[in-house]
């Protein structure tokens, strides 16, 4: 389950998560539902943009990891943009 997608912004969809509170909520609840595989994007919560440092995961991941037995998968930075 790929929970904030690679490009998406919140002018997007009201129902993006971006902060790492949402993002872990969003992805238990996925697991929870049955998701056997958690692809995670991370964000800049301020502005929702994507954020690729490890800074960023660090803030999610440890919840996510203690609250499922799901296999997390982050993502290697591919995107459209990427050159």
């Amino acid at each position: 389950c790929a929970v904030t997608g690679a490009i998406h912004t919140p002018t997007m969809s009201p129902y993006l998560p971006i902060t790492p509170d949402q993002i872990a909520s969003e992805a238990i609840a996925a697991a929870e539902a049955g998701a056997a595989i958690l692809h995670l994007h991370a964000r800049d919560p301020e502005t929702g943009k994507p954020d690729q440092t490890p800074a960023a995961f660090a803030r999610f991941l440890p919840r996510i990891k203690q609250a499922t037995n799901a296999a997390i998968n982050i993502t290697t930075g591919g995107s459209p943009y990427m050159l």
